[in-house]
């Protein structure tokens, strides 16, 4: 077991053309914990910088991942699968292999200024988290926070990490022109559970005093208690919408667990190992909730689940909302109608034009 890594083991991508299969040489240290598997950051010239979505499941169409692979280590991440693109494995390279965007910035201004860019609010951390460890030090996120409010251009921020409190000053900027919703994921209170699910992000602590920063700055705030695992941490359900209530969220939402592709067998792993006592028992309810399959894909289901577990559940997460009062205040679109090019961006434009 590697120390504060999600990931048990390394598997290849479903598109890798050799694989290798685990010996046994006699050699293996017993029981001595393995050292610490350093991070590798690695430029990704990206030529464009905006993914456009068209799911009807996700409730936007314009995102941006400043990043590919995130250090988190998440082991349910449904991002997990994009690194075997990448000819990396969804395991231990997805969280030790960063590919980060030190042109996206730049990239950003270009998109903007095109005449026929529509704008529509941008999501930053749909695949990935834009605040991962990583953005402490390379500020890509920042640098497109800051374009984004040069340009009065709407945004929301998707995130597990206390790291967002370092932008208040352009985030409440963007708050006082309708221009920004962040949601905070938190999906167990229990610490030692957080420590092995989801090694590297922020404590529940750290997660709750973000949203509540957020809110005192006039950031609107969604807790999202994602994804919910049965009988790991579907119980916490209730005080985790109270406490996020309390810290000045909003609104609420969750997420079943999702298990695509190489996702499954990694959190199998997971479960056996931390969860030896229940595991086959949480695979049986999750496939209950899944039309009897370890995943399913359809539009529609694929967030909620189906089933008496997923029905319940969702009555839970209502009444719960009810209660501490989420979901009440009506939902404020963001603005569109501000976006406008700055000055030196139009100059520059007619410079190129014309030079």
């Amino acid at each position: 077991m590697i120390k504060n890594r999600g990931a048990l083991s390394n598997p290849e991508g479903r598109f890798e053309i050799k694989t290798h299969e685990e010996y046994d040489d006699g050699w293996e240290r017993d029981q001595e914990e393995l050292p610490l598997l350093a991070t590798t950051l690695i430029p990704d010239h990206a030529k464009s910088i905006i993914s456009r979505n068209d799911s009807p499941d996700l409730g936007f169409d314009q995102s941006i991942n400043p990043y590919k692979g995130c250090e988190h280590g998440c082991i349910y991440c449904y991002a997990r699968p994009s690194h075997a693109y990448l000819n990396l494995s969804p395991g231990l390279d997805f969280e030790t292999k960063i590919f980060y965007k030190p042109n996206a910035a730049a990239l950003l201004k270009e998109e903007l200024n095109k005449p026929k860019y529509q704008c529509k609010p941008i999501v930053l951390g749909a695949n990935t988290d834009p605040y991962q460890p990583a953005e402490s030090k390379l500020n890509v996120t920042r640098d497109i926070l800051s374009v984004l409010l040069d340009y009065k251009h709407p945004v929301t921020i998707i995130t597990k990490s206390s790291l967002i409190e370092r932008d208040i000053d352009i985030l409440s900027e963007l708050a006082k022109l309708r221009l920004i919703h962040v949601a905070v994921s938190l999906t167990t209170l229990d610490i030692d559970i957080k420590r092995s699910l989801e090694p590297r992000t922020s404590s529940p602590k750290g997660r709750l005093r973000a949203m509540a920063s957020l809110s005192q700055a006039n950031i609107p705030v969604r807790v999202m208690a994602a994804p919910m695992i049965p009988m790991i941490n579907d119980k916490e359900l209730e005080k985790i919408l109270a406490l996020s209530a309390d810290a000045g969220a909003i609104y609420a939402s969750y997420v079943l667990i999702r298990l695509p592709h190489e996702v499954k067998d990694l959190f199998k792993e997971w479960l056996t190992n931390y969860f030896p006592d229940r595991a086959l028992h949480v695979m049986s309810i999750i496939k209950q909730m899944r039309g009897g399959k370890e995943y399913d894909a359809t539009f529609g289901k694929r967030m909620r689940g189906e089933g008496e577990f997923a029905t319940l559940l969702e009555q839970r997460f209502q009444i719960a909302c009810k209660r501490f009062k989420l979901n009440q205040t009506p939902y404020q679109p963001l603005s569109t109608h501000l976006f406008s090019r700055p000055i030196t961006a139009i100059n520059h434009g007619q410079l190129d034009l014309w030079g």
